[in-house]
Formats: C-alpha cells, sequence, structure tokens
C-alpha cells in the first residue's frame, strides 16, 4: 500500500483531559483511512496515554510516535512566581528511540515532582541533561519561539530558536509551521521562515489537532468551558477562534503547506527517525534482598512451613481442626508453593510479608485480608491475610494458577493514620526507584 506523503505529529488524545477530544479507536481508524504511516501523539504535560496508543497502533498497523506537548518555564522550574509574566511555554518532543523515550519520561516526571507551578514544567537545565534521543518542534503559538514573534521581538525569538538548537542540535529542532485559521500563525509563520533562513534550521508543517473532525470543534469548545469552569454563554472566556484544530487529511494539509514542500515532507522524514519498541507483557518483579547462598524460592518454602507450623499449633485442642486435618494443610501448602514457585513469584510473596509483618510490628492495624487472595494458604502462613483458606473453603486457584499468566494482586489494608509509615519503609528499603503508586487515568 502506497502511504500518503504526510504525517500528524501534534495530536491531543483522549488523555489531555478537557483539551484533547480524539479517542484513540477512532484516531486510528481515521489514520488508516488516510493511509497515514504513522502518527504521534503529544498530549499536553503527561504520557498517561502511552501504553493504549502504542498497543492500539500496533494492531492498526500505524508506526506509533511517542511524544509529549512539555511546558517550560520561562527561567528556571525552581522559580514560582509569575511577576504578570507567562507561566510556561510549549515545546513538542518526539521519542526517536528508546534513549529518547526514558529521557522524556525523566523529563515529565521532574516536571511534575520539580517544576509544577499551574502546569507540570521543566526548564532549559533539564532539557540539557535530557534532550539525547528526541526531536524538538517549535509548537503552537504558545511556544516560546512563537510568543517572541507576536510581541514583536524577533531579535529574542531569533535567540530563542538558536538556544534550542544548540541543545537539540540543528537536525533535531524543527520551526513549527501552523495555519489553523488563526490570523496570528501567519505572522508567526513569516517570523519562522525568517528564523529558518538565518540559521539553517528545517520547517515542519503541523496541525494543532484537539478533535477529529471539523464537526466536534463545538464539542471542543464546550470541554474548555468546563475546564475553565465558564459557561458557552460567557464571551469572556478562553475560546478558540477557529474549527480548524482538526485532524485534517493529507489532502488539505498538502493545500494548506503548497508554497513549502519541505515542510510536508520532513513531516515523513521525522517519522521515519522515530522507531521506539515498547517491551511490553514482561514482568519487572521484586527482589528481597537474601544472605548469601540462599534462593527466593528456598527462603519462601522456609518462611511459609514455619508459619504454617505456628498457624496449626495456635489450632491444636480445637474441635473443628482435630490433627487428623492438619495433613490436608501441610499438603495444600506445598501445592501451593510449587505453584508461586514455578511461576517465579516467591519474591512477590517475600517482600509482601515483609512489609505487613512491619506494619504489625509497629502497631500500625492490618487487614484481615479481601479478595482471591484470602484462598491462599501461603499468605496466611505468612501473615499476609489471617482468614484461613480451608476453614472456609476458599479456592487458592481463583487467585493463581499456571494456566493464566497473570502477576498475583494481594490487597493489604493498612490504617490511614499508619500508611504513609508503610510506604516510607517500603521505600527506604527497596529505592525510591522501584517504588511507585498506582494511578487511574482520566479520559473523556
Amino acid at each position: 500500500m502506497q502511504h500518503a506523503p504526510f504525517v500528524h505529529l501534534h495530536v491531543h488524545t483522549q488523555y489531555s483531559l478537557l483539551d484533547g477530544g480524539i479517542r484513540l479507536k477512532d484516531l486510528f481508524e481515521r489514520a488508516q483511512a488516510f493511509k497515514l504511516p504513522a502518527v504521534a501523539m503529544t498530549d499536553h504535560g503527561n504520557l498517561f496515554g502511552v501504553v493504549d496508543f502504542y498497543k492500539q497502533a500496533g494492531k492498526a498497523g500505524v508506526k506509533p510516535i511517542i511524544g509529549c506537548e512539555v511546558y517550560v518555564a520561562p527561567q528556571s522550574r525552581w522559580n514560582k512566581e509569575s511577576n504578570g509574566q507567562e507561566h510556561a511555554f510549549h515545546l513538542v518532543l518526539l521519542c526517536k528511540n528508546d534513549k529518547g523515550y526514558r529521557n522524556l519520561l525523566k523529563l515529565v516526571t521532574l516536571a511534575h515532582f520539580e517544576g509544577f507551578y499551574y502546569k507540570p514544567r521543566i526548564d532549559k537545565e533539564l532539557l540539557r541533561k535530557h534532550h539525547q534521543g528526541l526531536i524538538a518542534l517549535s509548537a503552537c503559538l504558545h511556544g516560546e519561539v512563537p510568543h517572541h514573534l507576536l510581541q514583536g521581538d524577533p531579535e529574542r525569538a531569533l535567540e530563542t530558536a538558536r538556544e534550542l538548537a544548540e541543545i537539540f542540535a540543528p537536525d533535531r529542532f524543527y520551526l513549527e509551521l501552523q495555519d489553523g485559521g488563526i490570523p496570528e500563525q501567519k505572522t508567526v509563520n513569516t517570523g519562522l521562515l525568517e528564523i529558518g533562513r538565518q540559521l539553517g534550521l528545517p520547517l515542519v508543517a503541523t496541525n494543532d489537532c484537539h478533535y477529529l473532525t471539523r464537526e466536534e470543534a463545538r464539542a471542543h469548545d464546550t470541554l474548555l468551558c468546563i475546564q475553565t469552569g465558564r459557561t458557552i454563554q460567557d464571551t469572556n472566556r478562553l475560546r478558540f477562534s477557529t474549527t480548524e484544530l482538526y485532524f485534517k487529511p493529507p489532502g488539505e494539509m498538502a493545500a494548506l503547506f503548497a508554497e513549502y514542500p519541505e515542510a510536508l515532507a520532513n513531516t515523513v522524514k521525522i517519522a521515519e527517525r522515530c522507531n521506539l519498541d515498547l517491551t511490553l507483557g514482561h514482568y519487572q518483579l521484586p527482589r528481597y534482598p537474601l544472605p548469601e547462598g540462599q534462593t527466593m524460592d528456598g527462603r519462601l518454602k522456609q518462611e511459609a512451613r514455619q508459619g504454617l507450623e505456628r498457624r496449626l499449633a495456635a489450632k491444636e485442642g480445637d474441635p473443628r481442626f482435630p490433627a487428623s486435618r492438619f495433613k490436608e494443610y501441610r499438603e495444600r501448602l506445598e501445592k501451593e508453593l510449587a505453584v508461586i514457585t514455578e511461576m517465579g513469584f516467591s519474591g512477590y510473596f517475600l517482600v509482601v510479608a515483609d512489609y505487613v509483618r512491619y506494619a504489625k510490628e509497629k502497631g500500625i492495624p492490618v487487614g484481615p485480608g479481601r479478595g482471591s487472595a484470602a484462598g491462599s494458604l501461603v499468605a496466611y502462613s505468612l501473615e499476609i491475610t489471617d482468614i484461613d483458606p480451608l476453614a472456609y473453603g476458599l479456592i487458592f486457584e481463583r487467585f493463581l494458577n499456571v494456566e493464566r499468566k497473570e502477576l498475583p494482586d494481594i490487597d493489604v489494608d493498612f490504617c490511614v493514620e499508619g500508611r504513609e509509615e508503610v510506604l516510607k519503609y517500603v521505600v527506604e528499603k527497596y529505592g525510591q526507584d522501584h517504588v511507585a503508586q498506582i494511578i487511574t487515568f482520566g479520559k473523556m
């Protein structure tokens, strides 16, 4: 199949909450219809949709280009005072390779942890440290170079472009031409063409896509009202004076930029340079610290067997648990251990048992167990749970079995007054770079 001679490199998906309304399924159906060889995802300040985008692109046979429209602080990211100035400028970053992807992850993370001021922001210092493997585009009217051009300061715009070109090297920084029906874009494009001529910088044509079709412009306007807490009738509110910010067919883009064929051709060249292969479905299992000579499997078996004996000793004399049943417990334990060790999850159980034990030693209340993990005798023996699965006829296979290749999921409830202390313990023992909290991503 002959591909279209254009690629969209500036696209805001449903993961740009209340700003982008493009659903991924619809996006790739449209990309296929347009015969696009690739498409980029450049959501504002986040990478929430990366895995979803990457998977759906693969199914559609369209190359995924992972990117982000980041916010760049005017000075230092540590400066949290506006003084009536801009809080942040936009800059589009696209991943060329794995190095670029890892650098983009670092930039977006640091933007949230260190530079957050109204928006998650990075700065030029971080760009200099983590620019490798990334291609930068000068962005929309809110980009730093376009901003200075609109302020009537072409010299400062030129110096900003020169600075960004030095950070990324000229072949990884592109001046972004846009024509979405906004009058100011004509002024900016004229300035960008002159800067490109003076500095020898390449041009690239984009459409700042926020919705899929022109007909969805009104729905997008409603999204902006929700985002800013305004009503449609409010004339003094944020709104776009255009209905052109949609995922345009290649033919429309070619007509818009007929005078700049190199800017169109560069979209394909950039797409060809972006080749990121993500490894998905590979488990990054925790490592429990062990003394030399011990194995994860051996340690788990030792602790589980000892723990079961303590549990059984506590049942001695209870008429509900005659000693004849103890054999059943020991056989069940060995069957569960065989499954856990075969699936490589010994370290996971040891880690969970470790921080549950810590909480109990510190007097932090821990829930008795819930969910399918309550069906595990190993979890009961390790005192992760306090529910005897055999006494209640709970099934281990509902929690874990070799035929369903899924990670174990043990829900543990900690008292709200001690939860932070447990989290601190886990971070200090296993390392901050090995601990993460889960999130549910918001999308429309």
